[in-house]
């Protein structure tokens, strides 16, 4: 199979990304969050897009890329998703070849599926959310995602991922599975568009992607817990701090970074004998994090006395 496809013109060639994708807008936060499985290269680089205040796009089938960026400019214009997705289609020589999602920042939302993407090939439109799916084993596949995503509580994040494993564990893309994406925005409009993005996560190519982006979801949280940590000791809450540092290296125990500057903290905080055991155990998984706190005191990054220096350096 080739990897691109000619439109109806024949003068413009589409990727081929078949594969199942869910927008929506979290009532309770506002955050808008799109995400994708395919069995396609790096469909995230295709499929999902979004802006933090304005919505999120999920473009796909014969994908016309151009959805998602000029989808993301009409919201930001208050255009209704509906008008938006109506005036995209009417200029595209291809449309019945596209399936195209949007829901903005007010829970509006509009989705497309042509009459000539390759069955099983549908969507369901819900409150704020719409799931869609084309190339499917079967037909239920949307429907699944639906319903999955409907009875999940808790973050938006975690209620994406629900769906698209419902979408898999109703047999998901005829072709099998290769790549998978999220990408996750703040409710509220940023000064700029780059702004806001709560994570961005994707899985170019992987025998078990879903797998790979829930392992991914919670490496992301423990670096979201390690920035709370750092927020919460620039305003000089120690324990608020030490209690994230501490979720964020129970999180991923497998990533030596986070204890090292949980001890880093610690010493710094002049709970020197505390951090101790921390940094024998960062030490004894790779002799570098010694060169690496070395240069930290040049850097202003750890003002303890050359004794406490040196007590660190002997674990």
């Amino acid at each position: 199979m080739n990897n691109s496809h000619f439109s109806t013109n024949h003068n413009i060639r589409f990727p081929f990304a078949h594969t199942f994708s869910f927008v929506a807008r979290d009532a309770d936060t506002g955050q808008l969050g799109v995400a994708v499985q395919s069995h396609w290269f790096s469909t995230g680089s295709l499929v999902t897009w979004g802006e933090a205040g304005v919505g999120v796009v999920a473009t796909q089938s014969m994908v016309e890329v151009s959805y998602g960026p000029l989808g993301l400019e009409g919201m930001r214009q208050g255009i209704s998703p509906q008008s938006v997705l109506d005036d995209l289609l009417a200029k595209d020589d291809g449309r019945e070849l596209r399936q195209v999602a949007m829901v903005n920042s007010s829970g509006l939302v509009a989705a497309h599926t042509g009459a000539r993407c390759i069955a099983e090939a549908g969507h369901e439109i819900g409150e704020q959310f719409s799931a869609q799916a084309n190339m499917m084993l079967k037909n239920s596949v949307w429907h699944a995602m639906a319903d999955a995503f409907r009875s999940t509580k808790g973050e938006l994040s975690e209620r994406l991922m629900v769906a698209l494993e419902a979408a898999q564990n109703e047999g998901g893309d005829i072709r099998g599975k290769q790549s998978a994406a999220m990408l996750v925005v703040e409710g509220n409009k940023q000064p700029h568009p780059w702004q806001g993005i709560t994570l961005d996560l994707r899985v170019d190519d992987h025998p078990e992607p879903l797998q790979e982006l829930r392992r991914l979801l919670k490496v992301n949280k423990a670096y979201q817990s390690m920035n709370a940590g750092d927020a919460y000791l620039a305003d000089g809450k120690i324990d608020e701090a030490f209690n994230a540092y501490n979720l964020a290296a129970s999180l991923a125990p497998e990533i030596v970074e986070l204890p090292f500057w949980q001890a880093v903290t610690l010493a710094e905080s002049g709970k020197v004998t505390e951090s101790l055991p921390v940094f024998k155990m960062v030490f004894a998984a790779d002799k570098n994090w010694v060169e690496l706190l070395k240069r930290l005191p040049a850097a202003g990054l750890l003002k303890v006395s050359d004794s406490d220096l040196q007590l660190i350096l002997n674990q």
